[in-house]
């Protein structure tokens, strides 16, 4: 059986920014966009988070991509085991770009956080779903109450299970919630501690193929979700050329993937430790091609009311407006 504690958390990502962070003005967003152009400075260093999953990322790197979109600079790859984590480095500039969920982002501008939404890609309806035992007593959502449901805090299985109990008319006061990353949720629910788990891929295919598990409610009951690259502020502002760089390497990523499957399943599998079986199931769910695009309206708002669904339900502090941090492309 894999060793969960070796995966990596996927969290499929789409990143945001605006050159000033959150301006307030159209003519402080010209003025500071005119500042940077003219201060702008070879990419020397480009540092990328990514997490064992992040399959576009680990294309990137197997195939050195962004060496080739940045000939003159050196390319770090910082490992992250969340998308939580990863923002917090991102936040300290210890991360340019990185991949995340849905809710990491939402959770780290409520916690006053720098970031830019820089792209997004779809994200399988059915790679998220909340798991219960195959011989669960639980038949339908609003079973749910009063049970104790491992969930990982801030990810998008967090959103996940927040739409479930709306679905199913409960509350967060009418669950248990067991705040737990995934490796110890898996543990958790095989000895029979956690009555469900909100989760998502590969944990997911893993846990059913190999774990006596079966999936109450997944991804397809609701609507669409998204996966966001997310880029560092203060990083774009100084290289203002680097994201459209990086949001090309990604989608070269996307193509040999399209084109090298096999190949692809390998690299994936060797990144997880998953065994062959399991990383197909997972990959068979990917759109191919899975392009990555920078953010349209309909993206900002679906994200937007995740945040103020959060916002309603008190797991984030203070309304925030998503639109404030996403990062547009240059008009050619």
């Amino acid at each position: 059986m894999v060793s969960l504690k070796q995966l990596g958390v996927i969290g499929t990502i789409s990143l945001g920014l605006s050159l000033s962070g959150c301006q307030k003005t159209e003519s402080h967003t010209q003025a500071q966009q005119d500042s940077t152009a003219e201060h702008t400075a070879p990419v020397k260093t480009l540092s990328i988070g990514f997490q064992k999953s992040s399959l576009n990322f680990l294309i990137a790197k197997q195939q050195k991509i962004f060496e080739q979109e940045f000939p003159n600079a050196k390319i770090e790859w910082r490992e992250f085991p969340a998308g939580p984590q990863m923002l917090e480095a991102l936040a300290v500039g210890a991360v340019d770009f990185g991949a995340v969920g849905n809710t990491p982002p939402i959770f780290a501008q409520a916690a006053d956080k720098d970031l830019s939404y820089v792209g997004y890609e779809v994200v399988p309806a059915n790679s998220q779903s909340i798991l219960i035992p195959s011989n669960s007593s639980i038949k339908t959502i609003q079973d749910l109450k009063g049970k104790r449901i491992a969930v990982q805090k801030g990810s998008s299985a967090h959103e996940l299970l927040a739409k479930v109990l709306q679905k199913a008319g409960l509350s967060w006061q009418d669950i248990q919630p067991i705040w737990l990353p995934p490796a110890d949720a898996r543990a958790a629910f095989d000895k029979g501690a956690i009555d469900a788990w909100s989760i998502w891929e590969p944990y997911l295919s893993t846990t059913e193929l190999k774990g006596h598990a079966k999936s109450l409610i997944d991804g397809t009951a609701f609507p669409t979700t998204y996966a966001f690259y997310i880029g560092n502020p203060k990083f774009i502002q100084q290289h203002p050329d680097a994201t459209q760089k990086v949001l090309n390497g990604l989608n070269k990523a996307d193509q040999w993937f399209v084109k090298h499957q096999d190949e692809g399943l390998n690299i994936y599998a060797q990144s997880t430790g998953l065994d062959t079986q399991v990383a197909k199931a997972v990959l068979d769910k990917r759109l191919k091609p899975s392009p990555v695009q920078p953010l349209t309206p309909e993206v900002t708002q679906a994200q937007q009311q995740i945040a103020d669904l959060f916002q309603q339900v008190k797991l984030i502090p203070k309304d925030i407006q998503v639109s404030q941090s996403i990062w547009a492309p240059k008009a050619s």
